[in-house]
């Protein structure tokens, strides 16, 4: 073979080498991408021909589909809609649109992913009919109904969450929408429909669980700061604060900080962090800020989840704790406001944080995908996310937070034989209604439930409203369906 030849030959053998990668990659690897583009029509028509998987809670549907009588073949049904709503979301094969779990676990649900290959191979062999996967939630219908009823004639969510492995158990938002309304194959009335929720002022499309408006968290971030301070080695819960009745915001002038009910934290001239946290006082946890600095409290609130894009898989909104505070905003954090935001299933995560010994999981929704033979073709588990105190630190913070709940600033989450470790926000909107807010965990040494409760528009009681009062109530119902009390 003369070197021309040779040359020629491998030059030839490269190329076939290259469009073996190449085709592998594309019906391998990348096959599922290429299957799921949205531009990919002959999968979408595909799909119309499988009966779509269920979506479960608790070994029941809560979205199935039945046999309809247009192209589509399949309708897309909802039990318990409205209370589902931010869980599920919706799909309609007619606009080729889908949201929440339908969208997320949309390759599994309509039977065109990978995980669904060896299924279909089975039913082209059997000559059953072709089906998707169903997806097993790792919600509680007992927590989720408790959540839904303690939010009716609201505007607010809740989330909770078992603090040990990050499973999400509940997560409602107020007010709702039915999702069978939009799955509708009418298109015409479907987009009547959306426009007339888009158009609402309540805004019941959002997902206030997890996305949407944030809003600040007020005092109960006052748990974040003050894990702040126990992490950086300097502080104790014993350590004392300067106790005055009126504070002035560093840098400023006329600008000042009062405790909600315009006293001292207690009698004396300086007060504990322990204190503070109980009593729920803002002129403390300012001053502490301040002494910790904004980068101290940003760590540990990234710790916590702050400033982080989780996919659970549903994509949540970043809570916020800005970088670059000054001075004056630096201590307006020290109880949640100013630039500070957080969605309730964030201040979920804190509680179970510190329930769990400091250790925080990440959050998801999603057991396992399975068929209808209840083989698991994928098996979701628990992920460590970060270490915010040690064992000792969170045990020290959690009895603090159990007497704010026994005789503290939150009562209303008192219940009979259990500590519920808790804290209230009643955050300020500059002149607007307060934001109301409730998280705990329960039972406080070794919890089974963290959970977050917030209230917007003041619960209709403009500024009088109070996280204690109509917040912790909810989170109350919740832990006891969880419980089952």
């Amino acid at each position: 073979m003369t070197k021309e030849l040779r040359r020629l030959s491998f030059v030839i053998l490269a190329m076939f080498v290259s469009l073996f990668v190449a085709s592998s990659w594309i019906q391998v690897v990348d096959a599922d991408n290429l299957a799921q583009n949205p531009a990919n029509t002959r999968t979408r028509l595909d799909s119309y021909q499988i009966q779509r998987g269920s979506i479960i809670v608790d070994d029941t549907a809560i979205a199935t589909s039945i046999p309809a009588s247009d192209r589509y073949q399949y309708q897309r049904v909802y039990s318990d809609a409205e209370m589902w709503a931010p869980v599920t979301g919706y799909f309609n094969p007619a606009l080729q649109s889908s949201t929440g779990i339908e969208n997320a676990f949309n390759a599994d649900l309509s039977g065109t992913g990978s995980n669904a290959f060896f299924s279909e191979i089975e039913r082209i062999f059997s000559g059953q009919s072709a089906q998707g996967l169903s997806v097993k939630l790792t919600l509680d219908a007992k927590a989720q109904r408790a959540a839904w009823e303690g939010l009716q004639g609201l505007q607010g969510a809740v989330v909770a969450i078992e603090p040990a492995t990050g499973r999400i158990l509940a997560m409602a938002s107020t007010p709702g929408f039915d999702t069978n309304t939009l799955a509708s194959h009418d298109t015409v009335a479907v987009d009547a429909e959306h426009d007339r929720l888009a158009a609402d002022p309540r805004k019941p499309l959002y997902n206030r669980a997890i996305a949407g408006n944030l809003n600040p968290p007020g005092s109960t971030f006052k748990v974040v700061v003050a894990a702040a301070a126990l992490a950086s080695g300097d502080w104790t819960l014993d350590s004392t604060l300067p106790n005055p009745a009126r504070y002035a915001l560093p840098d400023t002038i006329g600008r000042e900080v009062s405790n909600a009910w315009g006293g001292t934290c207690g009698d004396g001239k300086t007060t504990t962090l322990a204190q503070a946290l109980k009593l729920s006082c803002n002129i403390p946890m300012a001053e502490l800020a301040v002494e910790l600095g904004d980068d101290a409290i940003r760590e540990t609130a990234e710790k916590f989840g702050f400033n982080t894009d989780f996919e659970i898989p549903l994509a949540v909104t970043p809570s916020s704790y800005p970088e670059g505070l000054d001075a004056p905003q630096t201590a307006l954090s020290g109880f949640g406001q100013g630039k500070v935001t957080a969605t309730p299933l964030q201040m979920a995560m804190v509680s179970a944080g510190v329930g769990n010994g400091g250790a925080v999981m990440k959050p998801r929704m999603a057991d396992a995908v399975i068929g209808d033979d209840f083989a698991v073709h994928k098996q979701f588990t628990d992920e460590a996310f970060e270490q915010v105190l040690d064992a000792e630190q969170a045990r020290a913070l959690t009895a603090v937070l159990v007497e704010g709940v026994e005789s503290g600033a939150a009562t209303g989450a008192r219940i009979d034989g259990v500590d519920v470790a808790g804290k209230t926000g009643t955050a300020e909107n500059g002149g607007k209604p307060y934001t109301l807010w409730f998280t705990g965990f329960a039972p406080a040494e070794n919890p089974t439930v963290a959970v977050a409760v917030v209230v917007e528009d003041g619960g209709g009681k403009g500024q009088s409203g109070s996280g204690n009062a109509i917040a912790a109530p909810i989170a109350k119902k919740v832990i006891e369906a969880v419980l089952g009390k």
